[in-house]
């Protein structure tokens, strides 16, 4: 197992012997660190496998603490300022038009993430891969198997691995409901064919390393808030899809070579109060300043050096802003400065718990709502915490972590495949390896 490759001056190489044949990464969206220890939440699987295996009492995520930043971190274990996706949206300055990343509706991943993912380490070093819905992986070059996290059929039939497609079809797996069950917002039965398919390819292609990413948890928190019936009824449903991906391994006969992790991208907060900052700035009269909002997070792109100063005392003191970042402040954060990256936000707004951002059009800055959910704050608040959970080939049971970075997630899976991540932020979590 003795490759390298070289991506964008990075070099990844073979390490030492594999500590588990196959890895599976499966991310559960917008399941909080708290989950596992809610008694109210029903999680038999997740709560073997943490039991059995390693877990850490939490994950921090990277600012803004949204989906599509967050899963390049868990496979490149470098922040958004090194890999690139920077947020689920961002402004194009020199058309003033918001961009949307999530979905995947633009880019490939070759054009929008800047540096190697685990998926590009294995695949170059003789390892199969597949990625289920994974964020930011369309048209992976890195990926044997591949469904692209859309939302359409055409770019589910341009991206997809065409032959693996099929096999699903004949499998009576209805991978051709995609764009309907989006457009119906149907998430439950996404999660279920989402699962189906990682567990036939399992059972018949054995990748060595699978990305499969659940959607449904996040969804619902988002309609009716985290810590919710709602929610805990959902994240239910989505330990019955790993209990079924487990089943697959076993039928599979690749218990003993297999390693499972179970992670999230972020947490939530629950808010009954929406920011309109947009408003604010129209009653201020600041016409040449505009926000791209990230949920909990806002980045907001000043066109007129002129009205920088006004824009800050606008939108310093509005109820629920609990942080207003400066560029120089980018870097702790993990994110570029706008002098380098001219997506980024000329200052960055976080909301406190109980309030999220909107951009759209409203009369009102400040409005008034039933209990909904949201992300995207600054990541220092426990219940903005990810989940992590290790169970299987090289791990070591009972093992506990305090609360660590996502940047470890990548470098880890590469050290269980005998694999070596090069340049990363993160590292190798051996207090959970045998």
């Amino acid at each position: 197992m003795k490759a390298s490759i070289l991506v964008l001056g990075l070099t990844l190489a073979a390490c030492a012997a594999p500590r588990a044949q196959y890895v599976i990464l499966i991310s559960v969206d917008g399941l909080p660190a708290d989950a596992l220890s809610n008694p109210q939440v029903h999680l038999p699987t997740l709560r073997r496998l943490a039991a059995e295996g390693a877990s850490a009492e939490g994950m921090r995520s990277v600012a803004p603490t949204v989906t599509w930043p967050n899963h390049t971190t868990l496979v490149t274990g470098v922040r958004p300022e090194h890999h690139g996706v920077i947020g689920n949206r961002y402004l194009d300055r020199s058309t003033g038009k918001v961009v949307p990343l999530i979905m995947d509706p633009v880019f490939d991943k070759e054009d929008l993430v800047r540096c190697p993912t685990i998926y590009d380490v294995a695949h170059a070093a003789g390892l199969s891969t597949a990625g289920v819905v994974w964020p930011a992986s369309r048209n992976a070059k890195g990926l044997d198997w591949q469904i692209p996290d859309s939302g359409t059929k055409e770019i589910w039939d341009r991206y997809g691995t065409a032959s693996w497609l099929e096999e699903l079809r004949r499998s009576g797996i209805w991978v051709d409901q995609q764009e309907t069950w989006v457009k119906e917002k149907e998430g439950i039965r996404r999660d279920w064919m989402y699962a189906k398919a990682a567990c036939q390819l399992i059972r018949v292609h054995h990748p060595n390393l699978l990305l499969l990413h659940l959607i449904e948890l996040d969804h619902v928190q988002h309609d009716k808030g985290p810590r919710t019936p709602d929610a805990y009824v959902t994240a239910s449903f989505e330990d019955e899809r790993i209990r079924e991906v487990l089943e697959a391994v076993e039928a599979a006969g690749l218990r003993e070579r297999t390693a499972v992790f179970v992670v999230s991208d972020h947490g939530f907060f629950g808010f009954t109060k929406t920011i309109y900052p947009a408003v604010a700035l129209k009653q201020a009269g600041l016409e040449k300043v505009q926000v791209v909002t990230q949920g909990g997070a806002a980045f907001v792109y000043v066109r007129d050096p002129s009205e920088r100063g006004p824009a800050r005392s606008a939108l310093r003191g509005l109820e629920g802003v609990q942080e207003l970042v400066e560029p120089s402040e980018y870097p702790k954060w993990g994110l570029p400065p706008p002098d380098r990256d001219p997506r980024m936000g000329d200052f960055i707004l976080s909301a406190r718990e109980g309030y999220a951002f909107s951009d759209k059009a409203s009369e009102v800055v400040l409005e008034e709502k039933p209990l909904q959910g949201t992300h995207g704050a600054l990541p220092q608040d426990s219940k903005l915490h990810a989940t992590l959970i290790a169970w299987g080939a090289g791990i070591r049971p009972g093992a506990r972590l305090p609360v660590i970075d996502n940047v470890d997630v990548a470098p880890t899976l590469a050290r269980l495949l005998g694999l070596r991540m090069e340049h990363v932020e993160g590292r190798a979590r051996e207090e959970i390896l045998k």
